[in-house]
């Protein structure tokens, strides 16, 4: 994997020079310095697109190389980066113009308006806008998953509007056929990586392994596994601590969407999901007749034992979160050397706590559960804490899931105590808002 990262490093920056010299090759704009920054500006914002559209292709290499979960922080990264690339790029241009012409700039901007490739990049921006006006935390916490995904499928039009923007403004990369054919041919691998990520191999695995749904179990008054069968699931190659996008039809809207782990180590036959009801779909979940037919992408993230550096090794997990630490109790590979500290607020709110003691007991792992609410006295991550508990937590991999707000603290504790970066492993689950 470590291939896979160099090569990634090595393509931005090739590309990023590239651009430079697509910049100088063509020459300055009519409209001065302020044009010439705008469209460097362009330039950069264009390829940042590029950049998304691979971000969200959830390219298998890319997977494994780096995980879902650090995949999608750099995805919400980059969105800002087309955020403000969105509105500086015509900015400059606009104020180019206007000063070349010797016109205010509200003036310059309708007559831009008027040509129709400007108009599409000005809609473009406006539902960039959209889009991260209702991303930002404070918007976010007032959605439900669903409708933040549904939002997020315009960028699919800003993509589109963005292209074809191009096609008739991009003076750079028309100024001979071989920039036309290193630009194009970067978008065509770009959108053919999406094609093949998010329609085809989904569309030919869901043909292949025909999944249904084998069995609907109530694990508490909220929370609820759903167990999957299907033909040949020893072929998807899903590990435990991996999790799929999971949509089903009849129950949800196409479009909608939901990230599931596996609470449940793989084993050819069967797939089960546990989820808690949060939004629509996984509260209705418990209503899935068997039967249903089930659509899922993946298996996606690196929340797996591949990665593991040392024998020993602690699980974290805050309330749902368990649901990958306890698929990842049943893998062979795991060892003995094992601890897990389970963090919910009541033991009611401990669901599959008796499946997790059989499997630490099978194996002869230690099994913490720690209730309550976290202040005073209990604090269990903080550092002192989370030394005196585990003495030789910077012997072990440490594997981290729960609540952003849990999983933070723990991370930032890690890092006081020390633990080499290599031997943390967290999933904090932003694809889905939560774990």
């Amino acid at each position: 994997m470590t291939l896979v990262r160099a090569v990634v490093w090595v393509f931005l920056l090739v590309n990023l020079t590239i651009i430079h010299l697509l910049f100088v090759t063509a020459g300055p704009p009519a409209s001065g310095p302020l044009g010439q920054a705008g469209r460097l500006l362009g330039l950069y914002l264009a390829f940042a697109l590029v950049v998304q559209v691979l971000l969200v292709a959830r390219v298998p290499l890319l997977d494994r190389a780096f995980g879902m979960d650090r995949l999608t922080g750099w995805h919400r990264w980059t969105g800002l980066t087309v955020f403000w690339l969105a509105l500086l790029h015509p900015a400059f241009v606009i104020a180019g113009f206007a000063r070349h012409d010797r016109v205010p700039a509200p003036a310059t901007l309708l007559t831009l308006a008027a040509q129709i490739p400007v108009l599409l990049g000005m809609i473009a921006v406006t539902l960039v806008v959209v889009v991260v006006a209702l991303s930002v935390r404070a918007a976010r916490r007032r959605l439900s998953y669903e409708t933040w995904h549904a939002v997020h499928l315009l960028l699919y039009i800003v993509l589109t509007l963005g292209i074809v923007h191009q096609v008739y403004e991009g003076t750079a990369f028309t100024v001979n056929l071989v920039t036309m054919a290193y630009w194009w041919g970067l978008w065509a691998f770009a959108i053919g990586a999406l094609l093949t990520g998010r329609l085809i191999l989904p569309l030919i695995r869901n043909r292949r392994h025909r999944l249904r749904v084998a069995a609907v179990v109530p694990e508490s008054g909220d929370v609820v596994s759903v167990h999957v069968t299907g033909r040949d699931l020893d072929r998807l190659r899903a590990r435990a601590g991996q999790f799929f996008l999971w949509r089903f039809p009849g129950h949800n809207r196409w479009w909608q969407v939901n990230p599931f782990s596996l609470s449940a180590a793989p084993n050819g036959r069967s797939l089960r999901l546990t989820a808690k009801a949060i939004g629509p779909t996984s509260a209705g979940l418990r209503d899935l007749p068997v039967g249903a037919r089930v659509f899922a992408e993946g298996p996606y993230g690196a929340f797996t034992l591949a990665r593991r550096t040392r024998p020993a090794t602690l699980m974290i997990a805050g309330g749902i979160g368990v649901t990958p630490v306890r698929a990842l109790l049943e893998d062979p590979d795991l060892g003995d050397d094992v601890i897990i500290i389970y963090r919910v607020r009541s033991g009611a709110d401990a669901v599959l706590l008796g499946e997790m003691r059989n499997l630490a007991r099978g194996r002869g792992a230690r099994l913490h559960l720690i209730t309550g609410r976290t202040g005073g006295a209990n604090q269990p991550f903080h550092p002192d804490n989370l030394r005196r508990l585990i003495p030789d937590i910077e012997d072990r991999d440490v594997y981290v899931c729960g609540p952003a707000a849990l999983t933070r603290a723990v991370l930032a504790t890690l890092r006081t105590l020390k633990v080499p970066s290599r031997q943390v492993h967290a999933e904090l689950f932003r694809l889905a808002g939560g774990s």
